[in-house]
Parts: structure tokens; C-alpha cells; sequence
């Protein structure tokens, strides 16, 4: 049986190939830039652009395929399941996002996307299992520039809680998911095993770097016009958004690899440990 793993190129994809190969298990690594993925030899590449699936390229990614790990794209949705289904796929594991459980998840940029993947897979005929995590430790790397630079990282929102979750960990909940039958067919919110404000993983990255990281908190309006260079204004809005309602208390803790697969969640302490070159100064 062929495991198809869509997103191949990121970290919990590229995970998520690595365990199922050395596991013994059959699978093929799937991106909209094949030549770019690093995979263990013996892995199967094939090119699949998820938001623009052409029938050939799905049916060279699909053939002899009976599970599939999806990232989230809307725009082939309906295609790529129509696909799936004619192919014999029997199960889809989806990475999605703790967004969709939110208010006006509709119509909430950060949620939209994630929920009409959900909804379209839950009206097929396929067995689906919706893995939703919330914040990635590795959102962080978003920091990487300025911390390199001794400058100060600057926050609307510095004491906004959130629960990041390594992405090794959703690699591991996502192998479960498809190798098991515990988690079949189930919708998962996913989190790390601590609540930490922006202010606290800054103070463990800066343990794990060695050297202070200044925390300077600016309006929103200022934060706005920055994240504004990066991401569209009704994007910035959703995250500030959240933010500032997450400044009001801990973040609720869902499930973790210690709740589902017995063994304890990985901490932010240890994903900055992991990851602190990328925080190197630059010279």
C-alpha cells in the first residue's frame, strides 16, 4: 500500500516521508517543485501542484495510492478528491488548523482555507482524519533576522499566550494517523505541552542562543505597517486580532503526543535548542 505525501518540501512533510520509509513502508513524496525535495533514497518524487492539479499529474501521484497526507489548498480541492476517489484512496489524513474551531472561522483569512478543505473532504465518500494544530514552534524563524542583527524584536501583542507545538511532534501524530486506527477518522486539536506569552520563548531562546533578545512593544498600528510588508492587510488583521485576545490568559492545552501517542510532547525549549543557528549573528 503507497502513501502519498502531499507538501513534501516542508518540515512536517519532510518528517513525515522519513518515518513512514524507515518504518518499511511504502511512499511517495509529492511537491509543485519535485527537484527541490530532499527525500531518503528509494523515496518515489512526482510533482503535484495541489492549488492547479492537472489530471495527469494526479494520476501519476495517486496510482497504486490508498492513503494520502494533505496540506490544505481549496483552489484543487474538488479535483484532487474526485481524483482520490476514482483511484481507490481509502483514507485522507489532512494537516489543517486550530483556526477553523474560531469565530467567523469563514470568513477569518488565517481560518478560510483550512475549513473549506475540511468541508469538502467531509462530503466525500473518503475516511478522513482532520489534524488541527495550532501555532508551530517553528514560527519563531520569523524572528531569525532581527535576532541575528542584535536588534530588538518588536511586538504589538508581546504577552499574548499561545501553546507552539513542535513540528516533529505533528510529523509523529501524523505517522500514527496512518500507520494505526486510533486515530482514524477523528478531528484533533493539536498544541505543545506549555502555554509561554512571545515574551517567554524569547527568554528561552535567548538561553539557547546565549545572548540577550531585547522585547520592545509598539501600537498596532505600527505593527500593522510591518507585518504589512510581508502578508495582506486582511491577513495582519486576523493575527493581531488573535493576539490581542490571547494577552487576557494561559492558552488552553489540546492534545499532545504525551494524550495520543503516550510519549511526552516535545518542548519549545528543546525546538530552540534544535534550531538556534538559525539565530546566528550575522556577520
Amino acid at each position: 500500500m503507497t502513501t502519498l505525501v502531499t507538501g513534501a518540501r516542508g518540515k512536517v512533510g519532510q518528517g513525515l516521508v522519513a518515518r513512514l520509509h524507515a518504518a518499511g513502508h511504502t511512499v511517495r513524496a509529492a511537491s509543485a517543485a519535485p527537484a527541490e525535495l530532499t527525500v531518503p533514497e528509494g523515496v518515489e518524487t512526482v510533482a503535484l501542484a495541489l492549488g492547479s492539479p492537472d489530471d495527469d499529474a494526479l494520476h501519476t501521484a495517486l496510482r497504486g495510492v490508498r492513503q494520502v497526507f494533505l496540506y490544505p489548498d481549496p483552489a484543487g480541492i474538488h479535483t484532487l478528491i474526485k481524483a482520490a476517489e476514482a483511484a481507490g484512496v481509502e483514507h485522507v489524513v489532512l494537516l489543517s488548523s486550530s483556526s477553523v474551531l474560531g469565530p467567523d472561522a469563514e470568513n477569518d483569512p488565517l481560518a478560510s482555507h483550512s475549513l473549506e478543505v475540511e468541508r469538502a473532504l467531509a462530503d466525500s465518500g473518503l475516511t478522513c482524519t482532520f489534524l488541527r494544530p495550532d501555532a508551530f514552534a517553528s514560527n519563531s524563524l520569523g524572528w531569525a533576522y532581527v535576532v541575528g542583527g542584535s536588534l530588538p524584536v518588536q511586538l504589538a501583542y508581546p504577552d499574548a499566550h499561545i501553546a507552539p507545538i513542535h513540528p516533529e511532534d505533528i510529523a509523529d501524530i501524523a505517522f500514527e494517523a496512518l500507520t494505526g486506527e486510533a486515530l482514524t477518522g477523528r478531528r484533533i486539536t493539536l498544541t505543545g505541552p506549555e502555554s509561554l506569552t512571545f515574551r517567554e520563548q524569547l527568554a528561552v531562546l535567548s538561553d539557547a542562543v546565549g545572548r540577550p533578545i531585547p522585547v520592545e512593544q509598539i501600537s498596532r498600528a505600527e505593527a500593522e505597517q510591518q507585518m504589512g510588508r510581508f502578508m495582506p492587510p486582511a491577513m495582519v488583521g486576523s493575527l493581531l486580532d488573535l493576539w490581542s485576545a490571547a494577552s487576557h490568559g494561559p492558552a488552553t492545552v489540546a492534545d499532545t503526543t504525551e494524550t495520543l501517542l503516550g510519549r511526552p510532547a516535545r518542548t519549545y525549549r528543546e525546538w530552540a535548542r534544535d534550531n538556534a543557528g538559525a539565530f546566528a549573528p550575522q556577520h
